[in-house]
């Protein structure tokens, strides 16, 4: 069954229409992330990998500078802006056209970040990291996706309890959406935070059950790109896990994401074409 997709996001003021999902592509401007970590060093290795992505359909180039797989080790404010400005600053001067999303939970960075000419927030805390993130948003004026967690990546997988974990989030959401309206935030995209402080068995479940969070009538991203749910399950490494990665991106799909988080710029867009002609 074909999900109803009515949501829009705003960025740098062109309306772009979530009815056909998108594709973000995944710039990771770290040294220890858990599949591509350093591979991105240099300017010429970050505008070559941009290039590609948008020539392949990323939508959104989202920019981190610090990893947030189980157990990374937390950098300071300062860091991340060195790694994350240079990289910001060259993608926008020789590709003004991209819309560019800041992977972060620190507000100062987001403020830092969208001055330069990033057009969303990608906090992996949900705001809990860093209480003035929401009030920093509703000042930026910018799309916000709101990701599901409990801790820190540094004690997440610690954190996997749950009495029923598709209500406990639902309910999480919910009180996070009430908030961001109160204070004019209306722009949110919500990540279910597949892998951050859920096991295997977890993941698989609220992929099964994701159609029910579109009863929160927000434009839901899906990030499973290369990760543990798929590489462990199969056997593989994430290097081996681009396949399993694109069937579980249809999948997704047809339970209601708006936007792929990945790795693989061009299969994700593949599979959203096949998916439209699928649902036709």
């Amino acid at each position: 069954m074909e999900i109803a997709h009515k949501k829009t996001l705003n960025l740098r003021g062109e309306c772009i229409d979530l009815s056909t999902p998108i594709a973000m592509g995944i710039l990771n401007i770290t040294p220890d992330s858990f599949y591509d970590g350093g591979k991105l060093k240099t300017e010429k290795e970050i505008l070559e990998k941009a290039e590609k992505m948008l020539s392949d359909g990323a939508t959104i180039l989202d920019i981190g500078g610090a990893s947030s797989k189980p157990g990374a080790t937390e950098v300071t404010e300062n860091e991340e802006i060195s790694r994350i400005l240079p990289a910001i600053k060259a993608i926008i001067k020789y590709f003004p056209e991209a819309k560019i999303s800041i992977d972060t939970f620190r507000s100062e960075i987001a403020k830092i970040a969208v001055a330069e000419g990033v057009c969303m927030i990608n906090d992996i805390s949900g705001g809990e990291l860093d209480k003035n993130m929401f009030l920093e948003v509703s000042k930026l004026k910018v799309p916000y996706v709101c990701m599901h967690m409990k801790g820190t990546p540094q004690n997440m997988q610690q954190n996997t309890h749950y009495e029923d974990i598709i209500k406990e989030i639902y309910t999480y959401f919910s009180h996070k959406i009430h908030t961001l309206t109160q204070l004019g935030v209306n722009n949110v995209i919500i990540d279910l935070g597949f892998g951050f402080s859920k096991n295997i068995e977890q993941n698989f479940g609220i992929l099964k059950n994701l159609s029910y969070f579109d009863n929160l009538d927000k434009a839901i991203l899906v990030g499973i790109s290369r990760k543990s749910m798929i590489y462990n399950t199969l056997g593989v490494s994430p290097n081996e896990s681009l396949n399993g990665t694109t069937a579980l991106n249809m999948i997704a799909l047809q339970n209601g994401a708006s936007i792929l988080r990945v790795h693989d710029v061009k299969e994700a867009v593949e599979t959203i074409k096949l998916y439209k002609k699928l649902t036709k």
